[in-house]
């Protein structure tokens, strides 16, 4: 799969891209190909594997891959970052939680919008090809079928998370039909629309496959855990959470149990390009370079932020680490735990300890407060002054690779914590320098094992299994405990505390205590990842962490002084006001906006 692109890029330059529009109910290619004159099984497989291209066409101002704009910079994980505020204006909108208009322009939201009904719009096609196909004429049609609802599946969910309501769209319906079909479905019906794909992805294939990147009974059985946790914290109509489906919690667990894989032994390995496809990768977009074709498969969805102020990457310096995400890598120096109550608090009362993690950065370093220790996973995580980036301090062929204050773009603004888990080095053979913007062929994971095992540890605290959780939880600060090699090996100074909750310990007492211990661990573990946002709304506590942190956080980022999260819109976003034009008011926008 990894080279699914060498196969079918005549193909896909034909049928697809000579047909694009600027909205997805006219992404047809009349006039160019049809159901009818590509029914073969040859040209079958040709329309899968454009399906599959199509998860991973993403761009820098409308992705659909990376979540670093809309999971990331709008929770507590992160800063815009960037040129200062009107660089990427509309990115600084969400930040601030001003998107009382529904449209900005051509990016970002309606952007992402249409490239994910792009991709349902080329699954769809190759089912309504594949459909007509004699079985005996195409073997595989049934694992096809399953691969192609796993990736609508995929598309839907993916916009769900962002809009809430939008129009569930088959490869039954004509055109017509589409343009009558409404986004205004229940909150219960959608989820249980995209559940049926994956359902039947589920029943119609094999653990796994022979070609990496295909979808297979694995990832369906993940999926399907993940998508039944978020449907267990039912929302009224204003994004409340008023009730957690205990039926739904049994779900998670059945399905989670049914997922093979393990984690990685170091947890840096997930980040790094000769780690792709590994035993924690459930589901995942490929990427490639010297691929045979001409430029090579490669993601520029994060293609803004790398360092800015070195020659060894480009530019933009966006996606800088929030202070309040830094701090919550504090650990106890006597018990290894995380600080889940203090971990941001301000000690001004004691003269040798900082409230932040860090001392004022000087001269290109950030040491360490008086008596702080930390998670290790914060050096695989955050590109901090003074330590070595992406596991290295020096680089032969472009020098010196210790992250510099010097390298963040507008450090009066945004601080200096950059990011480096999407950031790759330079002599990676899997780099890419377009200009000032860097692309890698490193995978993006859309689901990892560490996921499943959270997924399951927040569904047995839920239903009050909370010593069956503690294990879980463990088993990821275990992992995290042994990835230290890298950055000690590349000079990073040895200041980590980390350890599992002992069998009586008193966090795990309680379901609420539990729950915060879960929660925790979900932040540090997928850290500046994308998540972090849409499990806040999921567990219906994103109105209250997010102004507490912009509490606090505006009085270290005066940019932030403004921002405030409004219950019962800032939940989702606005439905492009486009779409809503173009369907004549058939699409309803989401309350607030």
């Amino acid at each position: 799969m990894k080279k699914y692109n060498k196969i079918v890029v005549s193909f896909l330059s034909i049928l697809f891209l000579a047909s694009c529009s600027s909205n997805f109910l006219d992404y047809e290619p009349t006039g160019v190909l049809s159901p009818e004159n590509v029914a073969t099984a040859e040209n079958a497989d040709a329309l899968v594997n454009a399906a599959y291209a199509a998860i991973g066409n993403d761009e820098m101002v409308g992705p659909i891959t990376h979540q670093w704009v809309y999971g990331s910079v709008r929770s507590d994980d992160a800063y815009k970052g960037g040129g200062g505020r009107g660089d990427v204006d509309v990115v600084d909108r969400y930040e601030q939680y001003n998107l009382t208009i529904a449209d900005y322009g051509d990016l970002m939201l309606p952007r992402t919008w249409t490239n994910h009904y792009k991709a349902i719009s080329r699954a769809n096609f190759a089912l309504s090809v594949i459909n007509n196909l004699p079985d005996a004429d195409y073997p595989l049609k049934k694992v096809r079928q399953a691969e192609l609802r796993f990736l609508r599946a995929h598309s839907h969910f993916m916009l769900k998370l962002l809009f809430k309501k939008v129009p569930y769209i088959t490869e039954d319906l004509s055109q017509e039909q589409i343009l009558k079909t409404s986004n205004d479905l229940s909150n219960e019906d959608l989820w249980n629309k995209i559940a049926a794909d994956f359902l039947f992805a589920y029943d119609n294939l094999e653990q796994s496959q022979e070609q990496v990147g295909r979808a297979d009974k694995n990832a369906a059985a993940a999926y399907l855990a993940k998508l039944r946790l978020y449907q267990a914290y039912e929302q009224n109509d204003t994004h409340q959470v008023v009730n957690i489906n205990q039926a739904r919690l049994q779900e998670v667990i059945d399905y989670a149990d049914k997922v093979t894989g393990s984690l990685e032994p170091d947890f840096g390995y997930n980040f790094l390009d000769g780690h792709d496809n590994g035993p924690e990768s459930i589901w995942a977009v490929q990427f490639s370079i010297n691929d045979g074709t001409n430029t090579g498969r490669v993601s520029f969805v994060t293609g803004l932020n790398s360092p800015h102020g070195t020659p060894l990457y480009g530019c933009c310096g966006f996606h800088m680490a929030s202070q309040n995400m830094v701090n919550a890598f504090k650990t106890d120096a006597t018990s290894g735990l995380p600080l889940l109550d203090t971990f941001n608090n301000d000690n001004d009362n004691d003269p040798d300890t900082d409230e932040d993690i860090f001392n004022t950065i000087s001269n290109g370093d950030a040491p360490l407060a008086a008596g702080v220790t930390i998670d290790p996973r914060i050096d695989h995580t955050v590109g901090i002054p003074g330590r070595p980036f992406k596991y290295k301090n020096t680089l032969k062929t472009a020098g010196d690779m210790v992250y510099k204050s010097s390298w963040a773009r507008d450090p009066g603004v945004y601080g200096y914590f950059g990011n480096m888990k999407e950031q790759q080095s330079p002599d990676c053979s899997c780099y890419v320098k377009n200009g000032p913007f860097i692309g890698t062929s490193k995978n993006v994971d859309f689901i990892r094992y560490a996921d499943v095992l959270l997924f399951k540890a927040e569904a047995l605290i839920q239903k009050g299994d909370l010593e069956s959780a503690r294990i879980i939880i463990n088993k990821i600060r275990d992992r995290a405990k042994k990835s230290t090699a890298m950055p000690l090996a590349a000079g990073a100074s040895n200041d980590y505390k980390i350890e599992e909750y002992p069998i009586d310990s008193p966090t795990f007492s309680t379901k609420d205590s539990a729950m915060k211990a879960l929660m925790f661990e979900r932040r540090l573990e997928f850290a500046m990842e994308g998540p972090r946002f849409f499990d806040l709304v999921r567990w219906g506590i994103a109105e209250k962490v997010l102004n507490e942190y912009l509490g606090v956080e505006e009085t270290k980022r005066d940019f932030l002084s403004g921002a405030e999260f409004t219950a019962g819109r800032d939940e989702y976003y606005p439905i492009p006001q486009r779409e809503i034009d173009f369907t004549g008011g058939l699409y309803k926008q989401n309350p607030g906006y």
